[in-house]
C-alpha cells in the first residue's frame, strides 16, 4: 500500500486550515455572518492559506476555490468565474502568446545579445539596467502582466549569455530584477497596473473624482518609483551576489529573419496602440488579443499549433482567473463592506495627529491587500473613503491616494498575479520572490512610508 507523504508546506497549510475553521466556527464571527458569508469566508481564507503556503500548485488551488464556490452555491457563476470575462485575463493570454513568439523567432536571443553587450561588465550594472528598463517599460505598456511576459524571457536570455546557470545567484537575481522591476515601481505610474485602474474606476464611480496623470506621478513616483526601485536593486545585490562570466564568442548572429522583422513590426504597432489608448479608447486587452490572433493565424502567424500546445502556460491563466474571482466574491458576499465598516471604527484617525492618521490609512490598505490581494484594496476601501476622510481630517483625494501605498507594498507573492506569473516564466522558485518581498516590505513600512508622509506634506496633500 502506497503511503502519502506530506510536504512541510502541506502540513503547515493543513494546520492553518484547521485553525481557520475553528476560528470561524467558535468565534463571534459565526453570529455576525450569515451562513453564505460564513462559507464564503471559509473558502476565501482557505484559498489564501493555500496560495500563501504553496501547499498545492497555484492553478490547482484556483480551480478548487472556484469549484467549491459553485458547489456550495455562495455566488452565481458570473461572479465566481468573473476572471474569465475580465480584460486582465485576456491581456495575460495575449502576453503569453507574444512571449512564445519572441522566443520562437529568436528575437529574445538577439535583443539579449544587444543588451548583454552593455550590461555584462558588472553585476551591479546588469541588475540596475534590468530594473531600470523594466520600470521604463511601465510608461509604455499599461499592464504589468504584459510587461512581465514580454520582458522576462529577454532578461533570462541575458542571464544565459552572462554565464549564469540554472539555480545560480545570478540567474535568480536577474529573474527578480525583471519581475519586480516590471511590477513594483510602476504602481507609481497611473495606468500601469490593474490595482491602479481599479482604484481610478471606483473613485470615479463612487466619488466622482479621477486623478490626473501628472499629479499622480508627482505624488508617488519619487518615493514609490525611484527610491523603491533603488531598494530593489540594493536588496538583490545583497541577497544574490554573483559575477557575470560572459563566454567569449566569435559567432556572429545571422541577419534578422523575415519572422523577426514581422514580429518586431507587430510589437511596435501593438506598443503604439497601447501607448495611445487615451486617444482611441480601445482596451489594452483587446489590442493584445488582436496581436495574439495574428500570431496564431495558420500560415501567417509565428506561433505554431505545436508550440501553443507545448509552451502555453495554462496554469498561469487559471491562477489569475481564480485570484480575480476571489476578489469579486469578497465584494459580492458583503465581506468587503463588513471589513470596511470595522476598520472605520477601529482606526486611530484624528485631525490632530496627521502622521498617525496617514500611517493608519496606509497600513490599513497594506493589510487589506494581504487579505484580499492587491486589486481588492481599492474595491474594499474606496466605498468608505468619505467616512475615513471625515474622521481623519484629510481631503477625500488624499485618503484615496493612501491606497497606493498599501497595494504597492507586497508581503506575499500570491498577492500579485504578475509576480507569480513572472516567477513561473523565469522558472525560478517562488521562495526567492517571497524573501525579497519580506525584506522590501519591512524597509517600505519603516522608511518609505514616513518619507512619503514628508513628501506629501511638502506637496500640501496633507
Amino acid at each position: 500500500m502506497t503511503k502519502i507523504a506530506l510536504s512541510k508546506a502541506q502540513i503547515t497549510a493543513l494546520i492553518l486550515l484547521l485553525v481557520m475553521l475553528a476560528a470561524l466556527l467558535f468565534s463571534p464571527l459565526q453570529s455576525a455572518l450569515d451562513s453564505t458569508q460564513l462559507i464564503s469566508a471559509a473558502l476565501i481564507l482557505g484559498a489564501i492559506i493555500l496560495f500563501a503556503t504553496g501547499a498545492l500548485p497555484e492553478h490547482v488551488t484556483a480551480l478548487i476555490f472556484m469549484v467549491a464556490a459553485m458547489l456550495f452555491a455562495v455566488a452565481p457563476a458570473e461572479i465566481v468565474f468573473s476572471g474569465f470575462t475580465s480584460t486582465a485575463c485576456w491581456l495575460i493570454f495575449s502576453g503569453l502568446i507574444i512571449g512564445i513568439a519572441i522566443n520562437e523567432t529568436g528575437l529574445a536571443t538577439r535583443i539579449a545579445s544587444g543588451f548583454s553587450h552593455h550590461l555584462d561588465k558588472s553585476y551591479f550594472k546588469l541588475i540596475s539596467g534590468i530594473v531600470i528598463m523594466a520600470t521604463l517599460l511601465g510608461f509604455l505598456m499599461p499592464s504589468s502582466m504584459g510587461r512581465a511576459v514580454l520582458f522576462i524571457p529577454i532578461a533570462m536570455a541575458v542571464a544565459d549569455r552572462c554565464g549564469f546557470t540554472k539555480g545560480s545567484n545570478g540567474q535568480i537575481g536577474v529573474a527578480l530584477a525583471a519581475a519586480f522591476g516590471c511590477h513594483v515601481p510602476t504602481f507609481a505610474v497611473l495606468p500601469a497596473n490593474v490595482p491602479n485602474m481599479v482604484m481610478i474606476g471606483a473613485a470615479e464611480t463612487i466619488h466622482n473624482w479621477t486623478p490626473m496623470y501628472a499629479e499622480y506621478l508627482l505624488l508617488h513616483f519619487p518615493i514609490l518609483g525611484l527610491i523603491k526601485g533603488a531598494l530593489i536593486i540594493a536588496l538583490i545585490l545583497w541577497l544574490y551576489p554573483d559575477t557575470p562570466r560572459p563566454q567569449p564568442s566569435n559567432t556572429v548572429l545571422d541577419k534578422m529573419s523575415a519572422s523577426e522583422y514581422k514580429l518586431m513590426v507587430l510589437i511596435t504597432i501593438t506598443l503604439g496602440f497601447w501607448l495611445t489608448d487615451s486617444i482611441h479608447h480601445i482596451s489594452a486587452a483587446w489590442i493584445g488579443l488582436t496581436a495574439a490572433c495574428f500570431l496564431l493565424m495558420p500560415g501567417v502567424g509565428l506561433v505554431s499549433q505545436k508550440s501553443l500546445n507545448d509552451k502555453f502556460n495554462i496554469g498561469s491563466l487559471l491562477f489569475v482567473v481564480g485570484i480575480l474571482g476571489l476578489g469579486t466574491l469578497i465584494n459580492y458576499s458583503g465581506l468587503g463592506a463588513l471589513i470596511g465598516e470595522q476598520l472605520n471604527n477601529w482606526l486611530p484617525l484624528s485631525p490632530e495627529n496627521s502622521l498617525i492618521s496617514f500611517l493608519s490609512l496606509s497600513v490599513t490598505a497594506f493589510f487589506t491587500g494581504v487579505i484580499t490581494t492587491l486589486p481588492g484594496v481599492p474595491a474594499v476601501l474606496t466605498p468608505f473613503a468619505e467616512q475615513l476622510s471625515d474622521k481623519s481630517g484629510f481631503a477625500l483625494e488624499s485618503v484615496l491616494m493612501t491606497q497606493v501605498l498599501g497595494f504597492s507594498t507586497i508581503l506575499f507573492p500570491f498577492q500579485s498575479a504578475p509576480l507569480m506569473v513572472g516567477m513561473q516564466i523565469a522558472k525560478v522558485p517562488i521562495k526567492h520572490a517571497a524573501k525579497l518581498c519580506f525584506l522590501l516590505t519591512a524597509v517600505t513600512l519603516f522608511i518609505l512610508y514616513p518619507l512619503d508622509y514628508l513628501w506629501w506634506q511638502l506637496l500640501q496633500w496633507i
